[in-house]
């Protein structure tokens, strides 16, 4: 056991420096970076990053970015990350639509989809949809005549490490139920997320739909299935992230009662999707998603160490996803984050949650209203709420309805913050509240991130 517990240890800290060095290859552009940098930054010595250097450019992972003068001697080759070694699709559910991306190892987008979505329309026809989106979006873009489906040097062990890193936040938990929800028994190859291909649960309960045992699937929703199972021989495809609205198990991957969808409450989308899709698949809420995504893009900045936002998202509904150190706070149920049920007015309006006076409720009925003024003072009493308690260092905003009026929202929910921190005659001013980057796609972006982020040790993205 002492030699299998070392083993392991060691291939953990081997995963790590190589993560160290892949992130700093990412964030040195194409411009690139030294071995010796390499080896100055990590703290690894110079025989380290050769070995791990010579391993990436092995696998394809990275190249020469050609050579930099150095103060002695013959000038220095510099390395660079390919970005295009590696690919991860990010899927956003909404309750009216989705959003799919494609972005490869840099973050950048290579290719979207948008499509209408009712998520009230049962399992079989929203798994449908996710199948044929991404599908369409990963074979048009990273397929080539000729290719065999085969992955190029680099992708097959990137995806290994994925789908390791994806299972890592559930070993530690209850096995992952079955497609029969809570409570029900699992084999131990399923407690422990082995994947059996073209495996089917019988009796899989499906919101909206009838166990998998009383009949066959729809045409439409079979050939989704086949067209997604094909996803594993993809080139350079790591795996699939999926954002949508909570609560949730993000360690499991299992829904709960997403608000005003209670049929979806115990059903394990991640499995479900992982035997549609044959490729790693991690589920979050869209807010922890956005967040991830927020912070990776930022360098560390925000939520770098000693830093901490809270992205607030105000689209369909309302939910915040909170960084503290760089990294996504999700709390011991990962159900942290709930902020747009937190009660303003006791007995106020009904909210889809099933409270009265939430913050979402009054804030979305301000909306629809075309009370936007209303709308932001709603969202701005909620942040600074949370400001105050969380002692953060911003707020950022986002979501289709913050899109559509940034300025209103913005200068809105900062005026709130700006009257609370004069109220309490802080030296500090007001916590800064910004528009988040990324538009209306940030989260199907930090979907995406879900996959990739871990791979260059920043936050835990599964």
């Amino acid at each position: 056991m002492r030699g299998a517990a070392g083993g392991a240890n060691l291939l953990a800290l081997r995963s790590h420096n190589t993560a160290l060095v892949l992130d700093l290859l990412r964030t040195a552009g194409t411009e690139g970076i030294s071995r010796l940098e390499l080896a100055e930054r990590t703290g690894l010595t110079p025989q380290a990053v050769s070995k791990i250097t010579g391993r990436l450019r092995g696998e394809g992972l990275a190249t020469e970015a050609g050579r930099r003068a150095s103060t002695g001697g013959k000038p220095r080759t510099v390395l660079r990350l390919v970005p295009g070694a590696g690919h991860a699709l990010g899927v956003h559910l909404d309750r009216d639509e989705l959003r799919a991306v494609l972005v490869d190892l840099d973050g950048t987008v290579v290719a979207e989809r948008r499509a209408p979505l009712d998520l009230g329309a049962g399992a079989k026809t929203v798994l449908a949809g996710v199948a044929r989106s991404a599908a369409e979006l990963a074979t048009e873009a990273l397929r080539s005549p000729g290719a065999e489906g085969l992955l190029p040097p680099g992708a097959g062990g990137l995806r290994a490490a994925a789908a390791g890193g994806l299972r890592a936040a559930a070993a530690d938990g209850p096995g992952s139920p079955t497609a029969e929800g809570p409570g029900a028994s699992a084999s131990k190859e399923q407690a422990r997320g082995v994947r059996v291909p073209g495996e089917q649960v019988a009796g899989e309960r499906v919101p909206g739909g009838r166990a998998s045992g009383e009949g066959r699937e729809s045409p439409v929703a079979e050939g989704a299935r086949s067209a997604g199972g094909a996803l594993g021989a993809v080139p350079t495809l790591l795996g699939l992230g999926v954002a949508l609205p909570g609560p949730l198990d993000h360690g499991r991957g299992v829904l709960h009662r997403v608000t005003g969808f209670p049929e979806w409450d115990g059903y394990p989308l991640r499995d479900a999707l992982e035997r549609r899709l044959g490729v790693p698949v991690v589920v979050d809420k869209d807010t922890n998603a956005a967040a991830l995504g927020l912070a990776v893009r930022d360098g560390g900045g925000r939520g770098g160490a000693g830093g901490s936002f809270a992205y607030l998202h105000l689209g369909t509904g309302l939910g915040a996803g909170l960084v503290f150190g760089g990294g996504v706070h999700r709390g011991a149920r990962t159900g942290a984050g709930e902020f747009g049920h937190q009660v303003l007015q006791l007995d106020g309006p009904p909210c889809t949650c099933g409270a009265r006076g939430c913050v979402e409720a009054l804030c979305l009925a301000a909306v629809a209203r075309g009370d936007l003024a209303e709308a932001a003072r709603v969202l701005g009493t909620g942040a600074a709420n949370l400001a105050a308690l969380l002692d953060i260092d911003q707020v950022l905003l986002g979501g289709r309805t913050v899109a559509a009026a940034p300025e209103a929202f913005v200068h809105g929910v900062a005026a709130v913050l700006d009257a609370r921190a004069r109220r309490e005659g802080g030296h500090d001013g007001a916590v800064p509240v910004r528009l988040a980057p990324g538009g209306t796609r940030a989260v199907a972006e930090g979907a995406a991130q879900l996959l990739l982020a871990p791979l260059f040790g920043r936050g835990d993205g599964g």
